[in-house]
């Protein structure tokens, strides 16, 4: 069980990526990440824009320390915010079910580019 300060994260990811096939699923997550990218030139995800757009996707109650959490862990570079590449490993090491069937959702994303 849950406690009240903990996150619960649903795993929709395999439903999605049923439905949408690899292709589509990979899209839909570029299309959240351009939703959370900062306004400037640098079409990246910081700390502000983070907190600023994270309502898009239903993360309105986002705590900042989750926010810093959530960067942290993605910014593979070390500049502090989240590229698409970063953005979409991050959503995808999220995600058990997905990460146990990666090879099957590599080989379709290459079989259909």
């Amino acid at each position: 069980m849950a406690s009240q300060n903990s996150v619960v994260f649903e795993d929709f990811f395999p439903a999605m990526v049923e439905k949408l096939g690899a292709e589509g699923f990979m899209k839909e997550l570029c299309n959240g990440f351009r939703l959370l990218v900062d306004g400037g030139d640098k079409g990246v995800i910081t700390f502000e824009s983070l907190k600023k757009n994270s309502a898009l996707l239903g993360l309105q109650d986002m705590s900042d320390e989750e926010a810093i959490c959530m960067l942290r862990e993605g910014d593979l570079d070390g500049d502090g915010a989240l590229n698409e590449m970063e953005f979409c490993t991050l959503m995808l090491r999220l995600s058990p079910e997905l990460m146990n069937s990666s090879m099957k959702l590599l080989v379709e994303a290459i079989v259909n580019f």
